[in-house]
């Protein structure tokens, strides 16, 4: 069901991509209301509006998975969050950071363990910072080269901040020496 030979990045490495991502504002779908979008079998990803219009029918299912555009909430699946093996956030152009806090409040402050996965105009610049926050998989934009992408997540070898990665900063996991024991 998923787009022939499509490939991303997921927990350090390049796969083959068996998710079906369901833009329903593109293309035939583009004037559907979510209650209206026909979600086909196997595993597809939804937006957030056609998971909560259809969500008695869809919970059903062990094969759907959530897209979160950068200007929704993720408490909105607070309650789904168990029962989602993937969800998704949107960054609709490079310069939009609000899938960053959107993937950290998953991880961090809901406790979402699923995959989480990064679509959109995903670069590699990016992939390391994603990491940081909680993405565990990538999908990079269509004109970049995945292997070249993959790098980016070694990018930096020391991280100073706390994040989603590292729960101590630098200075917490430095042994100094000469150091007073």
């Amino acid at each position: 069901m998923a787009e022939q030979n499509k490939r991303i990045i997921k927990d350090g490495a390049i796969i083959a991509d068996d998710w079906l991502l369901l833009r329903p504002n593109v293309g035939a779908l583009a004037d559907t209301l979510p209650g209206d979008v026909s979600i086909p079998a196997g595993k597809v990803i939804v937006p957030l509006a056609a998971w909560l219009a259809q969500k008695e029918a869809l919970a059903a299912r062990a094969d759907i998975g959530v897209w979160l555009a950068s200007d929704e909430r993720p408490e909105a699946l607070k309650d789904d969050l168990a029962r989602l093996p993937l969800i998704a956030v949107d960054f609709p152009k490079f310069s939009d950071g609000r899938g960053y806090s959107i993937a950290f409040l998953l991880r961090e402050r809901l406790g979402y363990a699923g995959e989480l996965r990064a679509i959109g105009d995903v670069l590699r610049d990016q992939l390391f910072y994603l990491a940081r926050v909680g993405f565990n998989a990538f999908d990079v934009r269509a004109d970049r080269k995945l292997e070249d992408a993959l790098a980016g997540l070694t990018d930096f070898s020391v991280r100073y901040q706390t994040s989603s990665d590292e729960k101590a900063p630098l200075f917490r996991r430095v042994q100094r020496h000469g150091a007073a024991q």
